[in-house]
């Protein structure tokens, strides 16, 4: 089941999101040896690592994640840019690595594949200058999504919203209780 894994040159980290399940090891600065161990499949993901000598396994549904991230990892000492996709979690500690390019265009078509392949939504990892400049140089517009319709009606914002808010129904007279008692049956 061991697939995925490093492609190419080791800074390079390729996964193939139409190869799932795919078993891979990631850099966890938290964990004992600074080493985990992921299986990602569609519906569910397996985070394996060890805290403090005791290991743990946690195990997640896809849901659990926000989306597929890219992010702009500015390079050190000359070295350019870096792209990461990434499955994005709340908690940062959680979020794990699933591509790594300095090719914008591999970058980008790994982000929608992953999306389709795990049904999740595209985001952009942070809002800065750096994210605002890639957005521009491929012709992204990142900025607040717009609101949801409502039901599908084009009609739906003009209709009042009281009906949303009705409280549910209550007895107006409370019903007499007879214990232990016979039924008694009425027949024709």
């Amino acid at each position: 089941m061991r697939s995925g894994g490093c492609a190419g040159s080791s800074r390079a980290l390729r996964l193939d999101p139409f190869g799932l399940p795919v078993r891979f090891s990631a850099i966890d600065d938290a964990a004992d040896g600074r080493i985990r161990d992921i299986e990602l499949h569609r519906e569910r993901v397996v985070v394996r690592r060890s805290l403090c000598g005791m290991r743990m396994a946690l195990n997640m549904p896809v849901a659990a994640f926000a989306g597929i991230s890219l992010r702009l990892i500015a390079g050190q000492d000359g070295a350019p840019d870096t792209l990461a996709v990434e499955l994005e979690h709340e908690d940062p500690s959680l979020t794990l690595p699933l591509f790594l390019t300095s090719q914008t265009d591999e970058a980008l078509a790994e982000w929608r594949a992953w999306s389709r392949a795990l049904s999740l939504p595209l985001l952009l990892a942070e809002e800065n200058e750096a994210s605002r400049a890639l957005c521009a140089r491929i012709g992204l517009r990142a900025g607040r999504p717009r609101p949801r319709r409502r039901r599908r009606s084009p009609l739906k914002g003009r209709r009042p919203s009281i009906f949303l808010r009705r409280d549910n129904g209550r007895l107006t007279r409370p019903m007499r209780v007879h214990r232990d008692e016979r039924e008694i049956i009425a027949r024709d």
